[in-house]
C-alpha cells in the first residue's frame, strides 16, 4: 500500500511520552516531518530526553509543548497549523485507586478536550486516534457469540463498566465520544487505530505501560508455578505505530481498524522467550488450572476479579486483522522477535535478574 508522507504539513502527537508515540514520532521526524509532541511536564529530562535525541539526528523535528488532558483548551497552542493530530494520550494501567478518577475521566475527558481543540483549529484535516480491541470487546467469551465467531472493527463493547473491566470502559467511551464529534462537524476526518496487547521495546529505554508489568512478571518468576490461562491478540509496537502513519496519510484510510499478529497467552510468550532465555530466567511452563485462579486469584491480585477469570480466562481469542492489512497495507513483525526485544531492553534495564 503506497502512500506519501507530506513533510511540508506540521503534526501534532499528544501522549507523545508514551509506549505507542515515540515510535510514531521516530518514524515521522525520519520522514522529515515537523512533530508538535504534547507532553505534561517538557522540563522532566528522562521522560522527553529521547524525544530531543530524535529531533537532533532529524531530517524532521520535535517541538514540545506542555498540555494536560483534564484541562480544555490545553492542546490549543500545540495543535496550532498542524493538519493532522494523532491522539494517543490515555492512561493504561492495571492498578488504581478510583477508576473513575484515573481511568475514565482522563480518557473521556482527555478526548473531548483534544477534539474540541481541533474543531476550533482550522488547519487539521484528519485526527488518528488510538483506541483499542478493548472497546470492540469486553471480555473473551464474548467472541463465540460474534457474527463471524471472531472480533471485527462491527463489533462495540457493550459489557464493560466502571466496576467490570473500568480500562475497556474508557476506552469505549473515548471512542465513542470521538466518532460522535467527529460525525458533528465535516471538515476533518476521524480514522481510528484499535490495537490488541501491544509488546516490543519502548524507544525511550524506560518502562511505560501495563504491558511491561505482564512481562515482569514472566523474568522475576511471579508466573513461576503457572502462567493464568488468559489469550488475547498481540503485536510488536512498531507494527502499531506504523499502522498510525498509514491512518493518517493514505487519503480513502476510513473507519476502525484492528490491529494484532496472532492470540498468544502469557504461556505462549514464555515459549516464545523460551528458546533464547529459558535457561537463565524463572519463565512458566506450565498453565494454572482456571479453578485455582478462580479461587484466590481475587485475594492475590485485585485485578482478578472472579467475573473477570470466569468470563475471559480458558477462553479462545479469535480477530479478524484482514481489514488492517488490505486498507492500511500493514505487514506484521514475527512476535517472537517482539518479544525477545521486550525482555532483553528490561533485563538491560535490571528489571528482572538471572535465577
Amino acid at each position: 500500500m503506497k502512500y506519501t508522507v507530506d513533510t511540508k504539513k506540521k503534526v501534532l502527537v499528544t501522549g507523545a511520552t508514551g509506549f505507542i508515540a515515540g515510535w510514531m514520532i521516530k518514524q515521522l521526524v525520519e520522514a522529515g516531518v515537523c512533530v508538535h509532541a504534547a507532553v505534561r511536564d517538557p522540563g522532566n529530562e528522562e521522560k522527553v530526553g529521547h524525544l530531543k535525541q530524535l529531533s537532533q539526528k532529524g531530517p524532521g523535528s520535535v517541538v514540545l509543548f506542555k498540555a494536560d488532558l483534564t484541562e480544555a483548551g490545553s492542546y490549543d497552542k500545540a495543535m496550532k497549523g498542524c493538519s493532522t493530530v494523532f491522539h494517543t494520550a490515555s492512561p493504561f494501567i492495571l492498578k488504581f485507586n478510583d477508576a473513575q478518577k484515573d481511568l475514565i475521566e482522563p480518557a473521556l475527558s482527555g478526548t473531548e478536550n483534544v477534539l474540541s481543540s481541533v474543531n476550533a483549529t482550522a488547519s487539521v484535516k484528519r485526527v488518528v486516534l488510538t483506541s483499542s480491541t478493548a472497546a470492540i470487546y469486553g471480555d473473551t467469551i464474548e467472541c463465540v457469540s460474534t457474527p463471524n465467531g471472531k472480533f471485527d472493527e462491527d463489533n462495540w463493547n457493550t459489557t464493560s463498566s466502571a466496576t467490570h473491566q473500568p480500562y475497556s470502559y474508557s476506552k469505549t467511551l473515548a471512542e465513542r465520544a470521538a466518532w460522535k464529534i467527529a460525525e458533528d462537524q465535516d471538515r476533518w476526518t476521524l480514522v481510528v487505530i484499535n490495537p490488541a496487547f501491544v509488546i516490543g521495546p519502548t524507544l525511550s529505554g524506560k518502562s511505560t505501560s501495563a504491558t511491561h508489568d505482564i512481562f515482569c512478571q514472566l523474568g522475576d518468576g511471579k508466573m513461576k508455578a503457572g502462567a493464568p490461562p488468559f489469550a488475547i491478540g498481540m503485536v510488536d509496537v512498531r507494527d502499531v505505530a506504523d499502522a498510525h502513519i498509514r491512518a493518517a496519510y493514505i487519503k480513502k484510510a476510513a473507519g476502525r481498524h484492528m490491529i494484532f499478529n496472532e492470540a498468544q497467552s502469557p504461556l505462549g510468550v514464555a515459549n516464545l522467550l523460551k528458546e533464547k532465555y529459558g535457561s537463565a530466567y524463572p519463565l512458566p511452563t506450565k498453565e494454572l488450572p482456571k479453578w485455582l485462579l478462580w479461587l484466590v486469584g481475587p485475594i492475590v491480585d485485585k485485578t482478578f476479579s472472579r467475573k473477570m477469570i470466569s468470563l475471559n480466562m480458558g477462553h479462545k481469542w479469535i480477530g479478524d486483522n484482514s481489514k488492517s492489512i488490505e486498507k492500511l497495507g500493514i505487514n506484521y513483525s514475527s512476535l517472537k522477535a517482539s518479544a525477545e526485544d521486550m525482555f532483553q531492553q528490561m533485563i538491560n534495564e535490571g528489571e528482572f535478574h538471572k535465577k
